[in-house]
């Protein structure tokens, strides 16, 4: 009889085991090698994110600096085109004076038109409107007669007989301004003087003292009441005096110069106020009408020019100008 064969041992327990261990094994290093590529692609990934926004900080910046260039040109064109539109303007009105320049060269080199005599009558013809304005504005009668001698003067040396009727119109304004002697408003305002200058020397009324054989009891009482008349208009006391030379050299006053602007109205308005006062300064004698008398002849007086020929020559020359 054959012995009984030999159990086997527990092979596949053991390598069961083993394989189990490698299996694990091989987990964990593919766990840690995935773990470490997923820790690689992670910092990659923040590498690129983090170059991406650095590049995107640089792309902003290059961004911004070109806004600051575009504005920056944006100013520069502004700024040229404002000046090219001042340099148009400038040649433009370089070139107007130009043509006007040539107009008046062209003009004075035509033979037809006589240089030399258009600018005597140009000149003539300032000195004339000069005249008037003087005469108008200012009331300047030795003024206005200086420019017409002027202006004749200047027309003496014209040879062209079209301008002989002109030079004869001239000769009679300056004769009409010759017959003004002095100038209305002057005249009135050395009237005016001279009479204020009379008046301020007049003799002041002095009260009235009381008789020697007056009664005792006037004499009692005459500082303390004062008898006068009712009708009585002529101030007495010294106060009333003074304010009625006060009043009538205000009135005066404003009389020269409602004169020195050629008012006629207020002129004639002050010097009639001015008499009243006069008969509160002086009573009713041959002195005061006499004094009242000159104060309304002065007050008739024409303040302004009155020449019916003032002018006619300006117009004259304008006319033959046109013309010719």
């Amino acid at each position: 009889m054959s012995p009984p064969a030999p159990t086997p041992p527990p092979a596949r327990r053991s390598r069961g085991w083993i394989a189990w261990l490698i299996v694990v094994v091989l987990a964990v290093i593919a766990g840690v090698w995935g773990w470490t590529q997923w820790q690689a692609r992670n910092e990659r990934d923040r590498e690129q994110q983090l170059d991406a926004g650095q590049r995107l900080d640089a792309v902003e910046g290059r961004i911004d600096s070109i806004r600051r260039d575009q504005r920056s040109q944006l100013q520069r064109l502004q700024q040229a085109d404002a000046t090219n539109r001042v340099l148009r303007d400038e040649v433009l009105g370089i070139g107007q004076r130009s043509s006007l320049i040539e107009d008046t060269v062209s003009k004075l080199a035509d033979p037809n038109r006589h240089g030399e005599q258009a600018l005597r009558l140009d000149e003539a013809e300032l000195l004339l409107n000069m005249a008037q304005q003087r005469l108008l504005i200012a009331g300047d009668l030795e003024g206005a007669r200086r420019a017409y001698v002027l202006a004749g003067n200047v027309l003496d040396g014209i040879d062209d007989p079209a301008y002989l009727s002109l030079r004869q119109t001239l000769q009679q304004e300056r004769a009409g301004l010759d017959a003004l002697g002095v100038e209305p408003r002057v005249r009135a305002m050395a009237e005016l003087d001279a009479f204020a200058q009379t008046i301020s020397t007049a003799p002041v009324e002095a009260q009235s003292t009381l008789p020697s054989g007056a009664p005792w009891w006037r004499r009692a009482f005459a500082t303390l009441i004062d008898v006068q008349p009712s009708d009585r208009t002529v101030a007495v006391q010294p106060a009333d005096r003074i304010a009625a030379a006060s009043g009538l050299q205000l009135e005066i006053s404003l009389a020269r110069a409602a004169a020195e602007r050629r008012d006629e109205a207020g002129f004639r308005k002050a010097l009639q106020r001015a008499e009243g006062w006069m008969t509160r300064l002086w009573p009713p004698s041959p002195m005061l009408d006499q004094q009242r008398a000159k104060l309304r002849e002065i007050a008739g007086r024409e303040l302004s020019l009155t020449l019916p020929t003032l002018g006619s020559t300006l117009q004259q020359l304008r006319q033959l100008r046109a013309a010719g």
